[in-house]
């Protein structure tokens, strides 16, 4: 699956000198993330997506239709027990279904559409034990915002996490598409729930909607025959191994709110309510928490407050609500329902079925000093307009509660009308290590040099100390999609959410060493283009997402990890600003594996090692990147 990203990949695809595409049932085209920008250019680039879908005979879905995971799960691409690639991190959300999805990059799916293949590392799994049941009130959303704080330490970076229990069983499907959603920032490369009766009595709904090429009786009925067949085949081997087990006590949690400007930090709504945080925005749309439930459960809270109060109740004063929902489908459910009209009816803006204020674009960002609530999956800071804005997020029913009081709270004390925060209870988890993390799949496997790579690269050590650097730090979402930025501008714009100073103090061949989970966030490929075009060769860093490494590489750009210089440099530098210019000169041999750091009088101040890059990673980065690499590959075999 592609989205307004396709404009993109289009001439990548061009350049790799694909002249069809391999399988053109494979691609997915759904428009989502720009739909309110009505320029010219932006129309002209939609235009031109779906003359592509055309002219190959894939599958396209305009403007308008909805947010593309979405779309993917109601269309029935994302079918249980196959496998779906999105250039989107957000395509874990598919997971929910018992579909394994997962991220793929802008130059991967122009790979895929000329050869139907791409490449990965196999991850190692944790297994994450749901145990008893949600109480009333509580919901997926709260599970994983739960699960993103109390797991904060990377457990769960760059594997694939697979939720079992009688937790897990007793989700509605639309739960475990938010948790899902969500396993992207806790750090997951997929989040994969099994199939069991309440998947399959989720599409017998879905099948008596109406016909449909994919989604009707007669598929899910194979559906059904092909799980009662092979039941193994949908549930986890019995002498599966996994890398870790962690486990959550659903009865334990209560509501919860992450923020602000972080899904690491969370905190039960009980203890954050009575702190009466005002609140300028309220945000109930994107792919995470717009669905048909959780509109109804919005608007079950403005209809608790209008029975209670015995009169129509309105948006708090000085607040703006903003409501979409994740489809047009969800849209004509929620219209039917009347769902919809009494958000509308409470003063809620109304936006089209997409992404929008999620990602940064169209009417409703947040302002300068602005707070806001929202039921979106990110709250990185300048994710949703100014830097220099806060945001929470919550469930559903909490956005909808904390628009109408202008402050965040929960929906018992927006219908009582006093202050009435859930109680709060310890919440019980718990984890434990297997095995160890299985070594790296061959790109670190190397002990010598093809032609064309180089020995070692050398120059300034610039040091980010942050940890959990996002691409939105890195490369703002408002550029995403403006397609003919230049490098220069790219230059200019690097780092520019994290630290404005960045793009003046580096230079050319500066080596540049981050903290941990570098490059969390979304899969946009600029967050890698942009480092390279301010002369970067080098990124080391503690951890870093594998999404944003398989960007990197990809492009030419080198990501190797070493939480031991990271942690020598921290000592060394406690009091760093957000970028420090070091003063010292980092030598790595890269295949020799190690590296060391240089004085101003020329003397090691410091050495240890790096991780060798092989000859799979040699190869792309030699090409220039693996657009180049699967040109030179597809002329060979002509």
């Amino acid at each position: 699956m592609t989205h307004d990203n396709t404009g993109a990949v289009i001439p990548k695809f061009s350049s790799i000198g694909a002249r069809r595409l391999a399988d053109a049932q494979q691609p997915v085209f759904a428009l989502d993330h720009d739909i309110q920008n009505t320029s010219a250019k932006n129309q002209a680039k939609y235009a031109g997506i779906e003359a592509f879908a055309k002219t190959h005979g894939s599958k396209f879905y305009p403007a308008g239709r909805g947010i593309a995971h979405q779309v993917l799960v109601e269309e029935g691409h994302a079918w249980p027990g196959t496998m779906v690639v999105g250039s989107d991190s957000h395509s874990n959300m598919y997971g929910g279904v018992g579909c394994l999805g997962t991220p793929v990059v802008r130059t991967d799916a122009a790979a895929i559409w000329a050869t139907a293949q791409t490449w990965w590392q196999a991850p190692p799994v944790a297994r994450v034990e749901l145990r008893g049941e949600l109480a009333p009130g509580v919901v997926g959303k709260d599970v994983i915002v739960a699960l993103c704080a109390l797991f904060a330490n990377d457990e769960v970076l760059n594997h694939a996490v697979e939720f079992v229990g009688d937790g897990a069983k007793s989700l509605p499907v639309e739960d475990r598409l938010a948790i899902a959603n969500m396993t992207t920032e806790w750090g997951a490369l997929a989040g994969l729930f099994a199939v069991d009766d309440v998947t399959l009595r989720w599409y017998d709904e879905r099948a008596e909607r109406g016909a449909h090429a994919i989604v009707n009786p007669d598929t899910v009925a194979k559906l059904r025959r092909d799980v009662a067949a092979d039941p193994s085949r949908w549930t986890a081997d019995p002498d599966a191994v996994y890398a870790k087990t962690l486990w959550l006590d659903l009865s334990s949690l209560t509501p919860h709110v992450a923020g602000p400007d972080s899904v690491k930090i969370a905190q039960p709504l009980g203890e954050l309510e009575p702190r009466r945080v005002h609140i300028h925005k309220a945000y109930l749309l994107s792919c995470v928490n717009s669905r048909q439930k959780d509109l109804r459960e919005a608007a079950d809270v403005v209809r608790g407050v209008q029975e209670a109060r015995g009169v129509p109740v309105k948006v708090s004063p000085g607040v703006a609500w903003y409501v979409a929902a994740a489809s047009s489908q969800v849209l004509a459910d929620a219209q039917a329902s009347g769902d919809w009209q009494v958000l509308v009816d409470a003063g809620a803006t109304p936006l089209p079925p997409g992404c929008g204020p999620c990602i940064g674009l169209g009417v409703g960002l947040l302002e300068d000093g602005e707070v806001g609530i929202s039921a979106t999956n990110r709250n990185y800071k300048g994710r949703m307009g100014s830097k220099a804005a806060h945001t929470y997020l919550s469930s559903p029913a909490v956005v909808a509660a904390s628009a109408l009081q202008g402050y965040i709270c929960s929906p018992e004390t927006a219908i009582s009308g006093t202050a009435h925060p859930p109680s709060v209870r310890p919440v019980l988890y718990g984890s434990q290590v297997h095995v160890a993390k299985p070594a790296a799949a061959s790109l670190d496997a190397a002990n010598s040099a093809i032609s064309g790579f180089p020995q070692s690269l050398s120059g300034r050590l610039i040091f980010l100390p942050a940890d959990n650097l996002n691409t939105d730090g890195i490369y703002p979402g408002k550029y995403t999609y403006q397609d003919d930025i230049s490098r220069e501008q790219m230059r200019a714009i690097v780092m520019e959410n994290y630290d404005p100073e960045f793009a003046r103090l580096v230079r050319p061949d500066d080596v540049v060493v981050a903290g941990a989970n570098f490059g969390t966030g979304s899969s946009r490929e600029q967050a890698a283009t942009a480092i390279l075009a301010a002369g970067v060769r080098l990124v080391i860093c503690a951890s870093a997402s594998e999404t944003f490494k398989r960007n990197a590489v990809n492009n030419g750009l080198l990501v190797l990890e070493s939480p031991v210089l990271v942690a020598w440099l921290r000592a060394a530098f406690p009091e760093a600003p957000l970028t420090a210019v070091t003063g010292l000169i980092a030598d790595a041999d890269l295949v020799g594996g190690k590296i060391a750091l240089m004085d101003s009088k020329g003397a090691v101040a410091f050495e240890t090692g790096l991780p060798r890059v092989g000859k799979a990673a040699q190869e792309i980065i030699v090409a220039g990147g693996l657009e180049n690499w699967v040109r030179k590959r597809m002329a060979a075999e002509r």
